[in-house]
């Protein structure tokens, strides 16, 4: 640990900082896998997302867990439930929503969870008509596999593949294209399978077939899990591809006049900036042809395993002690060696098994998702992902928000005024991966974008202790309510603080049509909960003492920051209009 702390603090052990950084990114080594979501015992379950941000009895327990494996098992637990009066709620094997969409309530209550874990059997392939349908527990790594055994390609999908089909399309996950269809796996669906409940003539509950043909599909190909218990999901596929990618780190002196460039000349491009190192990483990735030589792998470092003794002194001895010590210092130093890593090594891009050079080429399915830390290996019980919340590694923030093109560019030239006063404010989020910007398509679901759009995300450290300040805290708020409120930017359902959602209905022109498709389908509502209408109703909750440190209000008073630890309610600085909680050391000393 010492040694670990020696390095962090003197430049001149660079080199071994990005040895340091090596072993922690050890490219062929599997881990233990993740905890399962759900705990039961003999008084109830709770549930937890699998980055520990909730699960408690108090806000996500329920009485009884089902797990189906045939879409017979999930109608006969929908009629169970609903001729019971049950609240319904359905989580998968991964369990990575960061708001509570999946608990159903709050006590253990009259609730039942299904999930989804054990229904992932099914992956029916059409190659005639280049369509695959799918078990909605099927995870995507299964799901990208089988397809390209069949010498097809799912063309959109996120970056992260810890994520069921059901899961995906439910909650808008996306990669980044403006061609084709897009870069929302949701926009590439065709056909769904909803189980909701039925009258007692119908049994209690029935399957519905939606297709293109059927309005009810733009409604429920993205509906946080609102509707009903999606059972099977039919994606459209193409031919086998391959993608070329180089990463292109340069100046980010024009990113706000060349962002739409890029996304138009790539077709899976997108953009990394760290504003602390004045950095911008274009990435040009488009398919080539099937025949072009490559065998190339995208194992993105930040999903890679790491040894949980270093994930553990990443925390501890970094991340905590230059939050505890006020050492903005230490952060960008810190922001700098992991940019610089992350340039050597392509950010996990692999030729073959190592990185030798520019272009990457490899198989559509090697290159368009990744996640090796989740696969788990008997002989190796010392390594996990860094988030695992079973070894206290990495614990943070993590902001989503969707543009229009043209605020976009006014949210970016906001931000560099901002970086520009202080560039240091922002090593803390480019110590994980700076501000990420993908490109998304205007899409047909009623709560998916309604125009060409713009998405950017950055994570940022996030203390244990809910009530304990962080440094640099009211830079944080005043970027995200300049998305949110300035620009009014849409917020990714599966993602950010409740601060992100106040009002967002307003944001959605066809919101009502959507709430008009839940009350045929869900007319008792068997399928909300307190904390699904937080985010879909957006309303702000009751402003109490400490509620701005966690985004559950934005502060008006002193006392919703921790006037006691040296944070009080204080304007932004360049959105005047931002309300965030800021150190005022004079005021401590």
């Amino acid at each position: 640990m010492a040694y670990i702390w020696q390095l962090l603090h003197s430049p001149s052990h660079l080199h071994l900082i990005i040895l340091w950084i090596s072993v922690l990114t050890l490219p062929s080594i599997h881990c233990m896998p993740p905890a399962s979501p759900v705990s039961c015992n003999a008084t109830g379950c709770t549930l937890s997302n699998a980055y520990g941000v909730w699960g408690d009895r108090k806000h996500c327990s329920f009485p009884e867990i089902v797990y189906p494996r045939t879409e017979e098992d999930i109608v006969s637990a929908i009629a169970s439930a609903s001729k019971s009066k049950l609240k319904v709620k359905v989580v998968s094997k991964f369990s990575h929503t960061i708001p509570k969409l999946a608990c159903p309530g709050t006590g253990l209550g009259n609730s039942m969870v299904i999930s989804t874990e054990n229904y992932n059997s099914a992956i029916e392939i059409n190659s005639d008509k280049m369509l695959v349908t799918v078990d909605s527990g099927v995870g995507l790594r299964d799901l990208i596999d089988k397809v390209s055994e069949a010498g097809l390609s799912l063309v959109a999908s996120p970056y992260w593949e810890g994520v069921s089909v059901g899961g995906m399309i439910s909650t808008g996950a996306h990669g980044s294209s403006w061609w084709g269809k897009g870069g929302a796996v949701h926009d590439h669906v065709v056909g769904l399978s909803l189980v909701v409940p039925g009258t007692k003539q119908e049994g209690y509950a029935k399957v519905i077939r939606l297709n293109g043909q059927d309005l009810l599909l733009n409604a429920a190909k993205l509906s946080l899990g609102l509707l009903g218990v999606i059972s099977k999901v039919t994606v459209a596929v193409e031919k086998g591809l391959k993608r070329s990618i180089t990463y292109n780190f340069t100046n980010d002196n024009a990113v706000e006049d060349e962002f739409t460039e890029h996304g138009k000349k790539h077709e899976f491009g997108d953009i990394t900036w760290y504003p602390s190192r004045h950095t911008a990483v274009y990435r040009n990735d488009d398919r080539v042809s099937i025949t072009t030589p490559g065998d190339g792998v995208n194992d993105f470092i930040g999903f890679q395993s790491n040894l949980i003794l270093v994930s553990k002194s990443d925390r501890a001895a970094a991340e905590k002690a230059f939050e505890n010590a006020r050492n903005v210092n230490g952060k960008c130093a810190l922001a700098s060696t992991f940019v610089g890593y992350k340039k050597l090594t392509a950010n996990g891009l692999k030729n073959n098994i190592l990185f030798t050079g520019y272009p990457v080429i490899g198989h559509q399915h090697k290159m368009q998702t990744s996640g090796s830390c989740l696969y788990s290996s008997p002989s190796r019980i010392d390594i996990s992902c860094a988030w695992d919340p079973r070894i206290n590694g990495l614990f943070f923030y993590e902001t989503t928000a969707i543009f229009t093109i043209p605020t976009f560019r006014s949210f970016l030239l906001d931000v560099k005024k901002l970086r520009d006063l202080k560039p240091q404010n922002f090593c803390g989020i480019d110590m994980y991966n700076g501000f990420l910007i993908r490109f998304i398509k205007k899409s047909s679901a009623l709560l998916g974008q309604s125009e060409d759009s713009v998405v950017v995300d950055f994570n940022y450290y996030r203390a244990n202790d809910a009530m304990s300040p962080r440094l640099n805290q009211d830079i944080m708020e005043e970027v995200e309510q300049m998305a949110f409120i300035k620009y009014d930017a849409k917020p990714h359902w599966a993602k950010n603080r409740a601060v992100a959602f106040f009002d967002v209905k307003r944001k959605y022109a066809e919101f009502n049509t959507f709430i008009a498709a839940k009350g045929k389908l869900d007319p008792t509502n068997m399928f909300s909960s307190e904390w699904s209408d937080e985010i879909l109703l957006g309303r702000e909750g009751e402003k109490v003492d400490g509620c701005g440190l966690e985004g559950q209000c934005i502060c008006s008073e002193d006392r919703h920051c921790s006037p006691q630890n040296g944070y009080f309610c204080k304007p932004g600085v360049v959105y005047k209009e931002a309300s965030v909680c800021r150190y005022l050391a004079s005021v401590v000393a």
